[in-house]
């Protein structure tokens, strides 16, 4: 299994409404994608800063390919993503993972 992580930084007081619409394009993409296990939206609030952590399982790197493209390195942004984040990372995160649940 594979994991995959995206962050972004916000501003706090636009963090519910970013995260409504993280809701409606990047999981919603991930939930719509053969070979995708589960994904979570994680928030942490600093101050007037909120982080937002995608963290997507996946059955393999071709299933993640299916989301992301060939360069599924690069972080994959939408059309409003530029009026609510602060910066655009360029890359995720991906880890090898085993569940013993």
């Amino acid at each position: 299994m594979i994991v995959r992580i995206w962050h972004g930084r916000t501003k706090t007081s636009d963090a519910d409404k970013y995260r409504d619409y993280v809701i409606k394009t990047g999981m919603a993409g991930y939930r719509a994608t053969k070979g995708n296990i589960a994904a979570q939206i994680w928030q942490q609030q600093e101050g007037a800063i909120t982080h937002i952590y995608t963290v997507s399982w996946w059955d393999g790197y071709d299933s993640i390919k299916a989301f992301a493209g060939e360069a599924y390195e690069k972080a994959k942004y939408y059309e409003e993503d530029e009026k609510y984040l602060l910066e655009f990372e360029p890359a995720v995160q991906h880890y090898e993972c085993w569940d013993f649940r």
